[in-house]
């Protein structure tokens, strides 16, 4: 058997009134899972997409866990034949228009041309249905071949129940290997797939060094001050200018890109002038292209998130307040252990302040994936067939903790077939999702199992 485009496209243009009528249902459930006053949300979109994916033909469950559910479907076609799962979330970030700049309200899904508005259009429930419609193009082309659906709804907040839930379905999961579609192009005209991902180290610091607000007249001077101690800290643990880390060993153990690594970077259509476009950034710490590509994506970081403590109101308010906290995370890549970093700088916060409490609040282990041998070929040719340029083989800076809990209990490889773009905006205000891409990527996964039931 042998696709064609031109028919697949077809395909997709007869679908997509009801693609769209099925977006609009995903995108108006608001399943931001880190607000608890939303769980009735995350079960009423478990309902929605397990009736989803039996309205395709598949058969679903519901696989609960210790936090958020997980729908599983299935879609049997070949007794014999190989199992692909793919791999999407449906949870969201937070959105508002009391507090963020959204054109739209965040949550009420709106088309204007090829373009679809809404949180979550883009991350992740377009490219997530983008994949079924893949799955059902494939069905009724006949390629035999069995494919499974995981849908997760705890990603935004780090899985934190999926590898439990790998570990006690593993048998009732068991796959040949997995396809995840939760990643970003460089641009729209250079198909990109993740040779890896950054791991996460996240934390938190605390210093309290009194019970109320004290006036600083009377006390300044004598009177510590936590905010103050806190960003002496920071300052001393990494280079706000330059970005770099100052902790002793925390770069001991990282993998650097390879000469083709570095090969597919430069290859890739990165335009430092199009990165600050899509990111609203007035400037960055160097314009250098490949510099900028390395520090996204193959080197580690650290990143103050947040800093809380004492007066933030009109004016000022002349007190030294008795309590401060920063939010710090660390990006890690393929070679360094998370554990290992959070013992570097507990011992370094313990050395030059011992009276700072760290709170560990989130770890994820870095990942490299394949990119050659059959697989590999099977996502470039993929690619290609339906974007008309084979991809090239970056890193993503982000983080997604399914990936080493699907690795380590479903024991096979996980590929990336990601369909966002940068202008997508992932997790900022006006996050959309095109036609273009959808239809793309409809024909991208059908041309995708073609290729892996061939091997």
């Amino acid at each position: 058997m042998n696709l064609s485009k031109n028919e697949l496209l077809a395909f997709a243009r007869g679908e997509r009134e009801r693609f769209e009528r099925t977006l609009r249902q995903f995108v108006e459930v608001p399943t931001v899972s880190s607000e608890p006053e939303r769980q009735p949300d995350i079960r009423r979109c478990a309902d929605l997409a397990a009736q989803t994916i039996r309205e395709f033909g598949g058969e679903a469950r519901i696989l609960e866990t210790a936090g958020n559910p997980i729908i599983h479907g299935r879609f049997d076609q070949n007794s014999g034949g190989p199992t692909v799962t793919i791999y999407n979330h449906l949870d969201v970030q937070p959105a508002s228009r009391e507090t963020e700049p959204w054109d739209s309200d965040p949550f009420t899904f709106t088309r204007n041309g090829d373009r679809y508005y809404g949180r979550g259009t883009t991350d992740d429930k377009g490219p997530a249905l983008t994949a079924l419609w893949g799955v059902r193009a494939a069905r009724e082309a006949g390629v035999p071949i069995n494919i499974s659906v995981l849908w997760e709804l705890e990603e935004e907040i780090g899985s934190p129940n999926f590898e439990a839930a790998m570990k006690e379905n593993a048998n009732q999961l068991a796959t040949d290997s997995v396809i995840v579609s939760d990643t970003i192009w460089v641009a729209r005209d250079r198909p990109a797939c993740p040779a890896g991902l950054r791991g996460l180290f996240g934390f938190e610091l605390i210093l309290e060094t009194g019970e109320t607000d004290q006036h600083s007249g009377v006390t300044g001077g004598a009177a510590r001050n936590p905010i103050g101690e806190l960003m002496k800290l920071v300052s001393e643990m990494y280079d706000a200018s330059t970005g770099k880390v100052k902790i002793k060993g925390f770069y001991d153990d990282v993998e650097k890109p390879s000469k083709a690594e570095l090969k597919e970077f430069a290859a890739s259509g990165f335009s430092v002038k199009k990165f600050k476009k899509d990111h609203l950034f007035k400037s960055i710490r160097t314009e250098d292209p490949m510099e900028v590509m390395k520090r996204i994506w193959a080197t580690p970081t650290m990143e103050v998130h947040g800093l809380v403590g004492g007066y933030t109101g009109p004016g000022i308010k002349t007190i030294i307040p008795p309590r401060a906290a920063v939010k710090i995370s660390c990006r890690v890549v393929p070679n360094q252990d998370p554990k290992k970093i959070g013992k570097l700088i507990r011992d370094f916060v313990k050395k030059h302040n011992p009276d700072v409490k760290m709170v560990e609040e989130s770890s994820m282990m870095p990942y490299k994936a394949p990119t050659t041998g059959p697989l590999a070929d099977a996502v470039r040719s993929a690619m290609k067939f339906a974007f008309g340029r084979e991809p090239v083989f970056v890193r993503e800076g982000g983080s997604i903790g399914a990936v080493i809990s699907m690795e380590r209990y479903l024991r096979c490889p996980v590929m990336f077939l990601g369909l966002s773009l940068p202008e997508h905006g992932y997790h900022a205000p006006n996050e959309n999702y095109d036609w273009q891409q959808a239809s793309g990527g409809m024909a991208a996964f059908a041309k995708y199992f073609e290729e892996v039931a061939a091997l």
